[in-house]
């Protein structure tokens, strides 16, 4: 060609078109978009097709859904195939809400079109545009033909129509219709052939990147389902659909890192993955994450993120998550102590299915946490229609509310009743059941039936009545039985799970005068952890063992310190203590 033919061909509008495309191409974004802009302008459809990519993608100009659309819907209009499959794809994923493409005598009207908002689909637009397209032969607009009539409107559904486009899109070597085959076969999968099908055809589909085809296609290697089962493989189809944010498949795979099925054990990186999963949405994955903090998995535990992990589950209703919130409220663990706000987490539960909730919640109730004349109503109805099912738990909450009267009277009678059908298997119960037998509340009174179920609820591991059946161990009050070995290692257990009562009496034991050894050491131990938590008579044991040296320290300044305390909480003994300590220091004048 002569350089005359060439400078023309430059200056026609196919070579002005390549020229701005090669432009684009070669990194001069702005100078080919410019180029571009006065071609569309001028009414060249493959022009206005990527005018409209540039602002959609914000290629060398600032992205505008917007002025995406608009190009595109030009383009469309002059038959070009691609931007109608772009504009159905548009109108299927949705504009923002009170988004017209509409013509005009001068172009499109988008004097009122918002900036953002959600999207609002269109599937009958999408469908007509979806359907220009892929009657020309598009494989991509075939396949979201497929998808619109599988899951567009009642109206425009066609499962068999629907599979066609498929079947056309994949043949074509379409990733979109290989995925959308295999989701057709799926459906009605009911020999392993028609598995293996649609297992090739997900094969297919991840070679086009697709995170849906991942997920699908791990998950039947994890079972097994059309394909041999190899864990390795499904834990790499995982991660690849979880690159994609496949928030599944997010979750799956950080639950295979944090238990090392078919891939090696990696707490961190399981952690970050399940973080992606419950921030996308997961709300499994956010309660798992609440476990692993609050336990501390290979890092100390921190109640602080747990509690955050398991507000996210539990604002989505997760009972687990939300049982386990309200035991953080209602202990003051990693959040401030508010029994109320405990309660309110225990009903979330209870209402979404958690039975062990019911009791937290109706305990709480009984403790004095507010609620309303016609909760407890409904808390007294479910528990009632729980019990005459035969449910344990339901009988005990029953059981406990005619205790303590909570929709009105006190029925003491039929308090009783109910304790004792729950007590074949509530450890709560076990305890009620058995005070009651021991204090003759309304039931005739029988100390020997009243330490078997209170030494049964101790045993089960309850510190109330651990603490209860060891001071009737120590005093032997029940046909003479003392066993102070046994009190030691129920009122040691009492403590180490945090009761109070227990540090104190373990203490106790521990000073002296008792059917154990004497371990005044591992006494001041007790006395002062009981003491830090605020038990009025571990202050003043700890004050009188530090003042006089019993267990071979002595700090009369610290002890002062605890008697004193003591004293302010009206602990008789305490103000002796202190005037024997004022006594034995030397006069100034001496």
């Amino acid at each position: 060609m002569s350089f005359k033919s060439r400078l023309a061909a430059l200056f026609s509008s196919k070579g002005k078109l390549d020229h701005a495309i090669r432009l684009t191409e070669s990194g001069k974004t702005v100078q080919g978009f410019a180029l571009l802009s006065r071609l569309a302008a001028a009414g060249d459809g493959e022009a206005a097709f990527r005018v409209g990519r540039a602002y959609l993608d914000g290629i060398g100009v600032p992205p505008s859904l917007e002025e995406g659309a608009r190009w595109i819907y030009q383009s469309a209009k002059t038959g070009h195939i691609e931007a109608a499959f772009v504009l159905a794809t548009l109108y299927t994923v949705g504009l923002p809400e009170g988004f017209e493409i509409r013509p005009t005598h001068e172009g499109l009207d988008l004097s009122h079109v918002p900036s953002a908002g959600p999207r609002h689909p269109d599937f009958h637009l999408g469908i007509h545009w979806a359907r220009i397209a892929a009657e020309a032969g598009s494989p991509d607009a075939q396949a979201l033909l497929g998808y619109i009539l599988t899951n567009g409107p009642e109206d425009l559904r066609d499962p068999a129509q629907a599979r066609s486009w498929y079947d056309r899109s994949a043949a074509a070597g379409c990733s979109q219709g290989h995925l959308g085959v295999a989701l057709a076969i799926l459906e009605d999968a009911r020999t392993d052939e028609q598995l293996a099908a649609a297992a090739r055809h997900l094969t297919e589909a991840t070679k086009g990147g697709l995170g849906t085809a991942f997920d699908i296609l791990g998950r039947m290697y994890e079972s097994g389902s059309g394909v041999p089962r190899d864990l390795g493989r499904a834990a790499t189809c995982f991660h690849e659909a979880a690159e994609r944010n496949i928030v599944t498949a997010q979750a799956r795979y950080g639950l295979m890192l944090l238990e090392g099925i078919g891939i090696r054990r990696h707490y961190g990186r399981a952690e970050t993955w399940l973080k992606r999963a419950a921030t996308n949405g997961d709300t499994q994955s956010a309660a798992l994450l609440g476990d692993l903090c609050a336990n501390g998995g290979d890092l100390p535990p921190n109640l602080v993120e747990a509690a955050r992990w398991y507000r996210l589950a539990a604002e989505q209703k997760h009972a687990g998550a939300a049982r386990a919130l309200g035991l953080l409220y209602l202990t003051g663990s990693g959040v401030h102590q508010d029994p109320d706000v405990a309660a309110h987490w225990f009903k979330v539960a209870s209402e979404s299915g958690d039975t062990h909730a019911d009791a937290d919640f109706g305990n709480l109730i009984l403790a004095g946490a507010s609620a309303t004349a016609d909760e407890k109503q409904a808390l007294h109805a479910r528990f009632e229609k729980a019990a005459e099912k035969g449910d344990l738990v339901g009988a005990y909450n029953l059981g406990v509310c005619y205790a303590e009267g909570v929709t009105g009277e006190q029925n003491g009678r039929e308090a009783a009743r109910w304790m004792q059908k729950a007590a074949d298997g509530v450890v709560n119960a076990q305890y009620w059941y058995g005070r009651m037998l021991l204090e003759g509340r309304d039931v005739q009174p029988d100390p020997t039936q009243a330490l078997y179920w209170m030494e049964k609820a101790a045993d089960a591991g309850m510190a109330e009545a651990q603490v209860a059946v060891a001071g009737l161990l120590v005093d032997g009050n029940i046909n003479g039985r003392r066993d102070h070995e046994k009190a030691l290692t129920l009122y040691r257990n009492a403590a180490e799970s945090g009761n109070v009562d227990a540090m104190f009496s373990l203490a106790a034991l521990y000073g002296g005068g008792h059917d154990v050894p004497e371990n005044r050491p591992q006494a001041q131990i007790w006395f002062r952890k009981a003491a830090q938590r605020g038990n009025g008579l571990a202050q003043m044991m700890l004050g009188r063992y530090l003042c006089r040296g019993l267990a071979g320290v002595t700090d009369p300044v610290e002890g002062r310190i605890w008697l004193e305390r003591a004293k302010a909480q009206n602990i008789r003994d305490a103000e002796a203590e202190l005037a024997l300590l004022d006594e034995a220091q030397p006069d100034d004048d001496d």
